[in-house]
């Protein structure tokens, strides 16, 4: 259930301490929430890598952070998550340049597509780039996490209430793609991802931990890049009327990388109406997300569909 453990006024990035020295690594960082997530981190003089599949939009990212957050330090590292191939470039570049992270933020994701596409592995796109592919990042990169004994961060959904489970008989959806339950699964599978690996870290005593967060109802550019035909329509003025701007949608993501007030394995957004925006405290997690036998065999499916291996489990 949705708590209140930061007060009336929930959490807010004012509670930062100052995190020179820090490192942390957020896909998706040229824009929306994981801009913001970036900007916030920097004004506390914490070192940002921003991973993207466009120079031209990485390079002005960098360029608009370096401006509005001067106390901190920003570079990119090109990556498409639709490329598993990619993804593992991207993860040695990573790894040539810092010896650990404090903070690896899986924020990038795509939503509704109209049609069933396909990555470049063959996965669901959906599936693909907002699980599947942050899954092998993450694998690529955990001992850096665990060098400093730092934090992996997974940005859901409340979208994730609308899967009733995972259909693990067919988990890309070959058969009736619906763009809607299609999202809703990979949006169950980030915040079940995070729990597991949370309980994985724990039970092999890691120094490292698993966070969770949603943005609530959050006005960025995901809303009119993905959906399509109806449902594009139906969301513009659902935006306009019950969404917050991506400052505010930024601060659980903010909250989970670097807030000392954050529970390990907790879940974390904003908790007004229908928690769409509001106080950031502690959010709602559907009954389908605490089932231990889906987590189990999502973790294992992921590891089957990517080949990801995980140094610091052995």
């Amino acid at each position: 259930m949705t708590g209140r453990a930061f007060g009336k006024g929930g959490w807010a990035p004012d509670r930062l301490t100052d995190l020179s020295g820090k490192n942390y690594v957020i896909t998706g960082g040229n824009s929306g929430i994981g801009f913001e997530a970036a900007r916030v981190l920097g004004e506390k003089a914490a070192r940002v890598t921003i991973l993207c599949r466009s120079e031209d939009k990485a390079r002005a990212a960098v360029d608009a952070l370096k401006q509005s957050a001067p106390q901190g330090s920003f570079d990119y590292v090109l990556m498409d998550l639709t490329d598993l191939t990619s993804v593992r470039k991207a993860a040695q570049q990573v790894r040539d340049s810092r010896a650990s992270i404090d903070g690896l933020i899986n924020n990038a994701g795509i939503m509704m597509i109209p049609k069933r596409e396909l990555t470049k592995d063959g996965f669901e796109t959906q599936f693909g780039v907002n699980h599947l592919g942050h899954f092998v990042l993450n694998a690529e990169l955990c001992d850096l996490v665990e060098t400093a004994a730092g934090r992996f961060v997974s940005v859901a959904s409340i979208a994730h209430k609308y899967a009733h489970g995972f259909h693990f008989d067919d988990l890309m959806f070959t058969a009736g793609y619906n763009p809607i339950r299609a999202y809703a699964q990979s949006k169950l599978a980030n915040l079940v991802y995070a729990l597991e690996l949370n309980r994985k870290l724990t039970n092999s005593n890691c120094a490292s931990r698993a966070y969770a967060c949603h943005p609530g109802y959050s006005n960025t550019n995901l809303q009119t890049t993905g959906p399509g035909g109806i449902a594009a329509m139906l969301m513009k003025p659902l935006t306009a009327m019950l969404s917050q701007p991506a400052t505010k949608g930024a601060i659980p993501t903010v909250l989970c990388a670097a807030g000392a007030e954050a529970g390990p394995g907790g879940y974390y957004g904003p908790t007004g109406f229908r928690e769409f925006t509001g106080p950031v405290d502690q959010a709602s997690i559907s009954p389908f997300a605490k089932n231990q036998g889906d987590a189990e065999r999502l973790w294992t499916e992921s590891e089957k569909l990517t080949g990801g291996s995980w140094r610091i489990f052995g």
